[in-house]
C-alpha cells in the first residue's frame, strides 16, 4: 500500500494580494523540473464575465527547488492564449499535461467549446514552446485528439507519458449526458492512446479502469508511472451527482498494469484521501506524480474541483519506490 504524507497547500490564488489575472481555481498540476526551480503549470481563471461564464488558461508557479513551500516566481499573464472565434479552444484550456521534447516543451490540453444542449464539449490540443516553457503556441487551430464515431462525445484529461521511444496519452472519453436534478452531466472514462512522434495518434479504443461507483462512475486526469517491471495509474473518481461536495465528491484511485492495456483496480493501495478538516477535507482529484532529488511527490488539487488551490505530498511508503 502506498502511503502519501500531505505536506500542505502550496498555492491558491484568491490568496494573492496584488492585482493578478487570476482569481480563482488553481487546477491539473503538471511538472517541469529546472535547476533551480520546480515549475508548476496548472489552470487558473478570471473572475466570470457578465454572463456567469467562466474562461480558464494556461498558468504556472516557480517553486525553489530546495523548499517547495517558497514561491519563486507568478507567470503574470496567461501563457497561452485561447482558440480563435469558433474553434474547440475557444472558451478555454482545462486540463493540461507538460512534457520536455528535446529543445521544446509541448503542453497537452483539454480545450473547451460552449454547446446549446449541453453546456460544453471538449476535444485535446497541442501547444509547443520553444522557450522553455515560458510561452505556447498551439499547433494548430484544431485539435490532435478528438470526438470520433466510437467516441461521439468530449475527451479531455489528457495526461502525456513516454516510455520505450514512444508516446502514450492517457485521457478521458464521454460515455453519455445524464440528467441529474434537471441538468446535463456527463459521464466520462479512461482511455488510452499511443503516437511515434505525438502528434498523430491511434486510439485503443476500450474504457481501460472498471467502474467501482456503478455504471455513471465519473474518471478523469490518470498519471501513469513506470516502477520495477510495473505501470502504477494514480486517478480520480466520482459519482455522476452530487459531486461538488463530500459525499459524491472527487477520490484518488489506484490501478496497476504490466502491459499498459489490462489494469486491476486497487482504490484501497492509492494511501491518499480526504482531510479530517480543511481545504482538501470535501475532495481530492488530479494527481500528477513527479520525482525530485530522490523522493516521490504528488501534487493534487482540492475542494470545489481545485478552486481551493493545489496541495502537495510526499510518498512515505514503501521508502525504496522512484518514480520513473
Amino acid at each position: 500500500m502506498f502511503k502519501w504524507e500531505k505536506v500542505g497547500k502550496i498555492f491558491d490564488p484568491r490568496d494573492q494580494k496584488n492585482e493578478s489575472w487570476m482569481q480563482e481555481f488553481a487546477q491539473s498540476p503538471s511538472v517541469l523540473i529546472y535547476e533551480r526551480h520546480v515549475r508548476v503549470y496548472f489552470c487558473s481563471r478570471p473572475s466570470p464575465t457578465l454572463d456567469g461564464q467562466y474562461l480558464s488558461f494556461l498558468s504556472y508557479i516557480d517553486l525553489d527547488r530546495e523548499n517547495l513551500f517558497k514561491i519563486v516566481n507568478i507567470c503574470k499573464e496567461p501563457i497561452l492564449k485561447l482558440g480563435a472565434y469558433g474553434t474547440f479552444d475557444e472558451f478555454g484550456t482545462n486540463p493540461i499535461s507538460v512534457i520536455r521534447n528535446q529543445d521544446e516543451v509541448r503542453v497537452y490540453y483539454a480545450g473547451w467549446t460552449r454547446c446549446e444542449s449541453v453546456p460544453f464539449n471538449g476535444a485535446i490540443g497541442l501547444a509547443i514552446s520553444h522557450d522553455n516553457g515560458d510561452s505556447f503556441t498551439r499547433l494548430g487551430e484544431g485539435p490532435v485528439l478528438s470526438y470520433s464515431p466510437d467516441e461521439p462525445f468530449l475527451l479531455g484529461s489528457p495526461r502525456i507519458r513516454k516510455y520505450g521511444g514512444k508516446w502514450y496519452l492517457w485521457y478521458v472519453s464521454g460515455k453519455e449526458w445524464l440528467q441529474t436534478d434537471g441538468k446535463p452531466e456527463p459521464v466520462y472514462k479512461i482511455r488510452m492512446a499511443s503516437s511515434g512522434d505525438g502528434i498523430n495518434w491511434v486510439k485503443f479504443g476500450k474504457d481501460l479502469i472498471e467502474s467501482k461507483l456503478g455504471e455513471h462512475e465519473c474518471q478523469a486526469c490518470p498519471d501513469v508511472i513506470f516502477h520495477d517491471g510495473k505501470y502504477h495509474m494514480f486517478f480520480s473518481y466520482r459519482y455522476s451527482h452530487n459531486y461538488k461536495g463530500k459525499e459524491g465528491g472527487y477520490r484518488i484511485g489506484y490501478a496497476s498494469s504490466v502491459d499498459m492495456i489490462n489494469w486491476s483496480r486497487l482504490d484501497e493501495m492509492a494511501g491518499m484521501s480526504v482531510s479530517e478538516h480543511g481545504w482538501d477535507s470535501e475532495m481530492v482529484s488530479y494527481p500528477h506524480v513527479f520525482m525530485l532529488d530522490a523522493q516521490t511527490y504528488m501534487l493534487y488539487q482540492g475542494n470545489e474541483m481545485g478552486r481551493s488551490g493545489i496541495g502537495l505530498a510526499k510518498l512515505d511508503s514503501p521508502k525504496n519506490w522512484i518514480a520513473k
